[in-house]
């Protein structure tokens, strides 16, 4: 047993309910680093960033160090920087950061603690020193219910360059966790705290069940001596790495070399659909086992039992449509965006294929992409599809597009869900590099749409989209 198991054990045989809280730090502790380091680091790519500031900011972070100073100074200075700007385009910001950015900085075990204490029933209060631009994008996709930060003064929608109080760091940010358990009237005695650095041992101590997060030195000295329970997370597996790389060479290769093969014998028999079924049985799966990645799939009956059909899946990561093809493994085509049909990772496999490929900007050239999706299910063929359109960049689901509903229901055939739990893990979305590891896949019943009303496309939609969500853990 890890000791990562144990703080699940832990978080387990805590009392349930709302009368406990788990507070989490953020930087350092739910992400893999420093979300202020890249908010700065964007604004200097964008020459958002005046001399004066930059040279303001880089002293304080200097005495900081040398010093050791609280992070106040540094802190006013940065939001000092921001006087006059619109917090809605702060905001806007903030979520395209995150998107491209802070997401998958993301500790997954990090997720599954939070997501342990949700299942237990207790309330998630992130607790940072960070203003709402960098932490509440992380707030709403981990789904905390709370956010103690360090807060702005904003006037008509205008930053002016001033803080609410001070900034939420060391002692002040225990005193906010202090006063929110006592409005909710909750003892402290009972809840937990997560939090990786030296500076929030207040915070730490104000709780009954602390927990020192990836702790750095300072912190990790202090829980030694008090006995508190010590965990450094796995780090997020981004970027590339030697094996890594030469496996994901080995896995595109491979799947290269069965497209050409699935494409000779095609032309051989004369059958586009029997290169597509020797690709689609040989080359997921060598891929996947090269590039060491597993599948733990729940449900595989469901892919078989109503065919043909419309597969949804969520979609976070180009591996998606090979974890996809593994499972339904023949008669299949799928819809892709049309800037996949340039991807020369992917214009071979459409073209053997068949790919209906989509102008998602062209609402009229998408339904006419349909038709030749509608003629291949009625010849037996399933079809396979995103409904999200792009890859979000966590787990968390974006809004579902009509069109695959709309497909289903014009030839009359079954919707399955295909929910792909955790494939950011092993490839995020703007990765080129798979890293080894366990995906889960969830492949639900078929959702029969014979009797469903055009009129009604909105619930439907709804539908299957909770559906995604319950899976996932979100609802």
């Amino acid at each position: 047993m890890t000791d990562f198991d144990d703080r699940l054990i832990a978080i387990a045989a805590a009392p349930p309910g709302r009368d406990t809280i788990a507070f989490f730090d953020l930087d350092g502790t739910l992400i893999n680093g420093f979300s202020a380091r890249a908010v700065f680091l964007e604004r200097l790519k964008t020459l958002d960033v005046t001399v004066k500031e930059l040279w303001e900011i880089s002293s304080a972070v200097v005495e900081m160090r040398m010093r050791n100073s609280p992070v106040d100074n540094l802190m006013g200075k940065a939001v000092r920087g921001l006087e006059g700007r619109r917090e809605d385009d702060l905001m806007e910001q903030a979520y395209t950061l995150f998107r491209n950015e802070i997401a998958p900085m993301i500790y997954p075990q990090a997720r599954a603690l939070v997501e342990a204490h949700r299942h237990a029933g207790h309330r998630l209060v992130m607790a940072t020193s960070a203003t709402p631009y960098q932490a509440l994008p992380v707030q709403q996709d981990m789904m905390f219910e709370e956010l103690l930060c360090t807060t702005p003064v904003v006037t008509d929608g205008i930053l002016t360059g001033e803080l609410v109080g001070d900034s939420l760091w060391g002692p002040r940010k225990a005193q906010a966790a202090i006063d929110y358990a006592e409005r909710e009237g909750i003892a402290l005695a009972g809840c937990f705290a997560y939090s990786n650095g030296g500076e929030d041992v207040p915070l730490l101590e104000s709780v009954g069940r602390p927990v020192a997060l990836n702790p750095d030195p300072d912190l990790a000295r202090y829980a030694a001596k008090k006995n508190w329970p010590a965990l450094t997370l796995e780090s997020p597996k981004r970027g590339t790495d030697l094996t890594s790389a030469v496996r994901s060479t080995a896995a595109l290769g491979s799947v290269l070399a069965s497209a050409s093969i699935g494409l000779g014998l095609g032309l051989l028999t004369r059958s586009r659909r029997t290169g597509a079924n020797i690709t689609s049985t040989i080359a997921p799966d060598i891929a996947l086992t090269l590039a060491g990645v597993k599948l733990d799939v729940t449900g595989t009956e469901n892919a078989w039992s109503a065919r043909p059909a419309v597969f949804m899946f969520n979609h976070q990561s180009t591996a998606d449509s090979i974890i996809v093809t593994s499972i339904l493994r023949r008669d299949i085509t799928a819809v892709a965006k049309r800037e996949l049909e340039r991807d020369p990772r992917f214009a071979l496999l459409g073209r053997i294929f068949d790919v209906a490929y989509v102008d998602r900007g062209d609402p009229a050239q998408a339904r006419e992409a349909m038709r030749p999706a509608i003629e291949k299910l009625h010849s037996g063929i399933s079809v396979a599809i995103a409904p999200e359109g792009t890859r979000m960049p966590t787990s968390r689901l974006g809004p579902f597009k009509k069109g695959g509903f709309h497909l289903a229901m014009q030839a009359g055939v079954p919707i399955v869900p295909i929910v792909i739990h955790n494939a950011g893990d092993v490839m995020w979305k703007k990765d080129f590099t798979v890293h080894s590891g366990t995906v889960k896949v969830t492949v639900g019943e078929p959702i029969p749409t014979t009797d469903w009303d055009p009129d009604k496309i909105d619930e439907y939609v709804d539908a299957v989209r909770s559906y995604f969500d319950r899976t996932l853990g979100y609802a």
